[in-house]
């Protein structure tokens, strides 16, 4: 019988862009679930953040930080400004994604040897940002 198991964590930034290293809060989710083969989804419930996963290298992560600016350049005047400053951020989290979807086998979140998982905050500093954490299976 399929089985569901969730909890939401609170992550607090402090920077307008920062990658905050959720691996470990995911990998715990996964084992309290007691669930053994199904998916695991991680979910960040806001318009102007994303998740992703990739290495926990210093240089690395400030290479996607400076890549996701060139990206949607803060800087630029964007229509959405008029009303809020954020129009970078929501742009980035559409192209980005909000979500990720990892394995779980044999009672383990199943992940790369360098794939961590992130917290991409790109309108920050936020005293809390969710991040759901939904477990699917058997």
């Amino acid at each position: 019988m399929c089985k569901v198991f969730y909890e939401t964590i609170k992550i607090s930034t402090t920077k307008q862009f920062e990658l905050i290293d959720i691996t470990e809060h995911v990998e715990n989710t996964v084992k309290r679930s007691g669930i053994k083969n199904g998916l695991c989804l991680v979910f960040a419930p806001h318009a102007t953040a994303a998740i992703i996963a990739n290495e926990s290298e210093s240089g690395l992560l400030n290479d996607i930080i400076t890549f996701i600016k060139e990206l949607v350049k803060p800087e630029r005047e964007w229509k959405h400004n008029i009303i809020d400053t954020n129009a970078h951020a929501h742009i980035g989290s559409a192209i980005i994604g909000a979500e990720r979807v990892f394995p779980v086998i044999n009672g383990r979140l199943v992940r790369g040897t360098w794939q961590n998982i992130f917290l991409v905050e790109m309108d920050g500093p936020r005293s809390v940002r969710n991040v759901i954490i939904v477990v699917i299976g058997d």
